[in-house]
């Protein structure tokens, strides 16, 4: 049984580094197309969104010197180098998948547009939509949101190296304590980072759920979508 018909998946670039520290750790893509492809045999229609940090990060950019504008439009390419990653990954593994970018770039990938994203679905294909809003100044994480909302996703599954949201970063504090339920308001209100506010206000305001978990752990996306309890929902 799957508690979800149609997801709006958001990976991490930093997430396809694996072990190595930069780049993409073809162990990890492998083990990300695997289980894709374990939900859409599922009968799960999949948008995915993937960021660009582990090859470069627009905001870092502009604190070095780069332009701000031209930094987040690296940023954007990178997403679509991620993007081309996942697909080939996807190919080798049986799935079919389309690559949509939100600025032109044929024959790289196709112009994104709703409707070409939800057909791509309805055939059984994978649409990966890259180069976040098209626009400078907002992340992948408010690409996510505005795709998601735009392809009418049940849901956004932020699949990150974390198993949900925390009262602070476990990473840094070991008193941290995990959230298993959090509503948008209690979010915004303790200026937890589950993902930046843009992206939090938007699928509020648009009733978009968000479900946060550990991708990195194989197998993890299988047990979200037989609504299993790992991670954390954030609702209204």
């Amino acid at each position: 049984m799957k508690k979800f018909n149609r997801i709006l998946l958001k990976l991490s670039g930093e997430s396809l580094m694996g072990e190595q520290g930069y780049g993409i750790d073809t162990k990890r893509l492998n083990e990300y197309a695997a289980q894709i492809k374990e939900v859409q045999q599922m009968g799960v229609q999949i948008s995915i969104v993937i960021g660009g940090g582990n090859i470069f990060r627009g905001l870092s950019g502009a604190g070095k010197g780069f332009d701000r504008v031209k930094g987040d439009q690296m940023g954007m390419c990178a997403t679509v180098i991620n993007s081309l990653a996942l697909s080939s990954a996807l190919g080798a593994a049986g799935v079919k998948s389309r690559v949509l970018t939100a600025i032109r770039m044929e024959p790289i990938g196709e112009f994104y547009s709703k409707w070409k994203a939800i057909e791509a679905m309805e055939r059984g294909e994978v649409a990966i939509i890259s180069c976040g809003t098209g626009s400078p100044y907002f992340t992948t994480d408010t690409g996510s949101s505005l795709r998601g909302i735009e392809i009418e996703a049940d849901v956004m599954l932020k699949g990150t190296r974390v198993d949900g949201v925390y009262t602070a970063d476990p990473e840094k504090d070991p008193t941290a304590t995990k959230f298993s339920d959090i509503s948008y308001d209690e979010v915004l209100q303790r200026g937890l980072r589950v993902m930046d506010i843009t992206a939090t206000a938007m699928c509020k305001e648009n009733n978009l759920p968000i479900y946060v978990f550990n991708m990195d752990i194989v197998g993890n996306l299988k047990k979200v979508i037989e609504g299993e309890d790992i991670g954390t929902f954030v609702h209204a």
